[in-house]
């Protein structure tokens, strides 16, 4: 099905074009039709998308009421003739008077296709309603044929009337869905995840969605810490630590992570030689598969002078998160060693004993810890872990 845009709409769409151009060259005045321009950006950590766009309403200027006369009617389906421009069949600009124009601040994938950073135009090729769209009973239900969403690498031209298929960087489809009602065009985000986002085109009774993945956001962080340790951040240790630990939690480049690692220790200008370098290094060396030196430079990390008891405590806790029950009970007796009678040693005993089933003993600890107990909240936790131990059951 394919409809012609009325003569008179494609003249008064030259007569803006017209005006507003001239306007632009020393006045400001009003967008044409009231049609509002919006801006809407959205972040996948560093990666932005912005959408910048002029959002017609549903009753027309005139006040009168289009609703269900939008699709096929004032928004014409597939590729028609407007009337103007380059005179070959165009489709939808996606709004009002200017192109609306979509970027992308990185590489992404629109719908699983790449495409580069850069601004596009955006039109769409509105599929055509099925007969009973206005029937459908819920949102998310799809109601009419697969549009076709247009990025155009002329982000400049007025609306879709030069629009050439030559010019076209990426075309992907998208279905139709029912959704509540909206009295002006926008786009929005509708789901928003730390390498993807959805956005959905919303007017009147319908919604396109459509998906927007960054394909490696790990290989993006990398790259921007490699930038910011040469800058101010790179003149601490705690930069190089935290790039590190980046890599380390993300399981990403650990070659390189290792030599961050050791730089926060030992870089002549300032190295840290600290229980958080050195457990750092060791983690790495570990992920890496270099087992002894990861236990190694660990055992450095517990023996270092300044590190505390709460340091060397929270890694018992890391153990036991890890399943290393035996090697946990071992970092929390040498705690006690280190530190005897210190809060939380019979915390961490109490945990070690219990990981490994000796309930006994763990008991013994943790009703030691919960007399020296220095506040509410730690006091009704280990009274908690008291009945549980009671019972025979691990505190962990």
């Amino acid at each position: 099905m394919r409809r012609s845009i009325p003569a008179i709409l494609a003249f008064s769409a030259f007569l803006t074009l017209g005006t507003t151009a001239f306007a632009q060259t020393n006045l400001v005045t009003p967008p044409g039709g009231a049609n509002q321009r919006s801006v809407v950006t959205q972040y996948m950590g560093l990666v932005a998308v912005t959408i910048d766009y002029n959002s017609p309403d549903v009753h027309a200027p005139n006040g009168d009421d289009r609703r269900g006369k939008i699709w096929g009617q004032l928004v014409p389906y597939g590729f028609t003739n407007l009337g103007f421009g380059n005179g070959n069949p165009g489709p939808w600009r996606v709004g009002a008077n200017e192109n609306t124009t979509i970027t992308f601040s990185h590489d992404v994938e629109v719908q699983g296709e790449p495409i580069a950073a850069g601004t596009y135009g955006l039109h769409m090729a509105v599929g055509e309603l099925f007969a009973d769209a206005s029937e459908a009973p819920s949102p998310g239900k799809p109601v009419g044929e697969e549009w076709t969403i247009i990025f155009s690498h002329n982000s400049t031209a007025w609306g879709s009337f030069f629009y050439d298929q030559a010019e076209d960087a990426l075309r992907v489809t998208a279905t139709p869905e029912k959704a509540p009602y909206r009295e002006w065009l926008s786009f929005d985000f509708i789901d928003r995840q730390l390498d993807s986002t959805t956005v959905a085109l919303q007017w009147e009774e319908l919604q396109v969605p459509f998906t927007i993945t960054v394909p490696d956001i790990k290989t993006l962080y990398v790259e921007k810490l490699r930038q910011d340790l040469q800058s101010s951040a790179g003149f601490s240790f705690l930069g190089w630590n935290t790039a590190a630990n980046y890599c380390l939690a993300n399981d990403v480049n650990l070659e390189e992570a290792l030599t961050w690692a050791e730089t926060a220790i030992s870089s002549p200008f300032f190295g840290n030689r600290s229980f958080t370098t050195l457990s750092t290094k060791s983690q790495i060396l570990a992920k890496l598969g270099r087992t002894e030196e990861a236990e190694a430079v660990m055992q450095e990390a517990i023996e270092d002078p300044a590190t505390t008891v709460f340091e060397v405590h929270g890694y018992g806790r890391q153990l036991i998160t890890q399943g290393q029950n035996q090697k946990a009970l071992e970092v929390f007796q040498h705690n006690a060693e280190r530190f005897p009678d210190t809060w939380p040693i019979h915390v961490g005993l109490a945990r070690g004993y219990s990981a490994v089933g000796q309930y006994d003993k763990a008991l013994e600890h943790a009703k030691l810890a919960h007399a020296n107990a220095p506040d509410d909240l730690n006091r009704d936790g280990l009274a908690a872990s008291i009945a549980k131990l009671e019972k025979g059951e691990d505190i962990n």
